[in-house]
């Protein structure tokens, strides 16, 4: 697996929260889709760097979780 830290201040990408997630900005996280990776940030914290995530990772995770 290959996690690299996402560069600050991406421009360009739709994030998405989980349906999930309280309305109450709670803990959470949001993901972006690129062709190759995943972005994952803090919901709370949009300017902090987050990871980038390769793919086919992303999927086994979410695949993993979701058991």
């Amino acid at each position: 697996m290959i996690v690299k830290q996402s560069e600050h201040g991406i421009e360009g990408l739709a994030w998405f929260k989980s349906s999930y997630s309280a309305g109450d900005g709670g803990d959470c996280v949001e993901v972006a889709e690129c062709a190759s990776s995943v972005h994952v940030r803090d919901s709370k914290d949009t300017t902090r760097p987050g990871l980038v995530v390769d793919a086919s990772a992303w999927t086994a995770f979410v695949g993993f979780a979701s058991q």
